[in-house]
């Protein structure tokens, strides 16, 4: 899709990216960016003492002490959204409004309302607006897609992956308070529902179960999505412990196996049917992966398109109507809705 009222196209290389929010994804993001060669023009925090210290330590030419700020300046091209949850639809309509393309942080929004919100307006404005789901652009992923598609495991019947991690208990932290969005399902459980969604396309039943933290957070989320092509995939998705971090979709004539960790760049090893490894794809990626993200944000600007294949607004808004389902079937109900 071509953007029809939006900013001229960009060359790729000359894009300014601001970061919005100064936390420990975004220095993640913004360190990947610098070492493959994007060009990361400004950051702004709520603080200016914070959007200074977090400029000096990345080398950033500017630095903002509010949104407002930086969402203004004329060198920045794309702002990345990296603030908690519930602030994600906020900040995105500041930096669309402001004639800015965003990239927001999974998960994209709180509530697929918030979603669709920010769909439609970046849509109205000409403007490109992507949800940072890393994974999905990354060579193994792109690998999978590529086997899946060439029937190397026949017909995809079901696909299971995990994403369990042993995070901090303070009941301060922002993962275990309410009024902050935080929980299992937003920042973990995304994952491997996104990642259904991609290989197995539009859900049509959902059912899940939870375990709650002493705050109210989810702690552990499980669930099992039917597909509108009639498999199934399943997760399991914790913030209380560590397991294993792999995946497998099963075929009619074989399988792929996802070494640790499914969700960064990984391993994969395909089986035929009569479990013999058959292929097997391993590529070294520099930094964390998350450059990968950002190259595809480029390249769209570059031809002056708003939507990537690979994750468009519509699948946001998809992946976030099934998580809202998902909070249903636990009782999970965040403060502000």
């Amino acid at each position: 899709m071509t953007s029809a009222s939006g900013p001229p196209p960009r060359s790729e290389g000359a894009v300014g990216w601001g970061i919005l929010a100064t936390g420990g994804i975004a220095r993640l993001f913004t360190r990947d960016l610098l070492a493959h060669g994007h060009r990361v023009h400004a950051v702004g925090s709520r603080s200016a003492a914070s959007a200074s210290s977090f400029a000096d330590a990345c080398g950033i030419p500017r630095a903002h002490g509010s949104y407002e700020e930086l969402v203004a300046d004329p060198g920045v091209d794309v702002v990345y959204i990296a603030t908690p949850h519930n602030f994600h639809a906020a900040n995105a309509v500041l930096a669309l409004q402001a004639g800015k393309h965003v990239l927001v942080e999974k998960a994209f929004t709180l509530n697929v309302a918030q979603a669709r919100e920010v769909v439609d307006l970046a849509a109205a404005q000409g403007l490109l607006v992507m949800e940072a789901m890393w994974t999905r652009f990354l060579p193994h992923m792109r690998e999978i897609r590529s086997w899946i598609r060439a029937g190397r495991i026949g017909e995809v019947r079901s696909l299971h992956a995990d994403h369990t991690q042993s995070l901090p208990l303070d009941d301060t932290h922002r993962l275990n308070d309410p009024a902050l969005a935080g929980g299992t399902l937003l920042d973990l459980g995304v994952y491997p529902i996104s990642f259904a969604h991609d290989l197995l396309g539009p859900v049509h039943e959902v059912h899940a179960v939870a375990t709650f933290k002493p705050t109210g957070v989810d702690g552990s989320v499980a669930t099992v999505l039917r597909h509108a092509s009639g498999a199934v995939s399943t997760s399991f998705s914790s913030s209380e412990t560590r397991g294993p971090n792999r995946a497998t979709i099963l075929g009619t004539e074989g399988r792929i196996e996802i070494d640790a960790t499914w969700y960064a760049p990984a391993p994969v090893t395909l089986y035929d049917s009569g479990n013999q490894p058959t292929d097997h794809f391993e590529e070294a990626v520099t930094g964390r992966g998350m450059q990968f993200q950002a190259a595809e944000v480029e390249r769209l600007l570059g031809l002056g398109a708003t939507v990537s294949a690979l994750m468009s607004p519509a699948d946001s808004v998809a992946v976030m109507a099934t998580m809202d389902v998902v909070r249903r079937r636990i009782g999970l109900r965040y403060p502000e809705e």
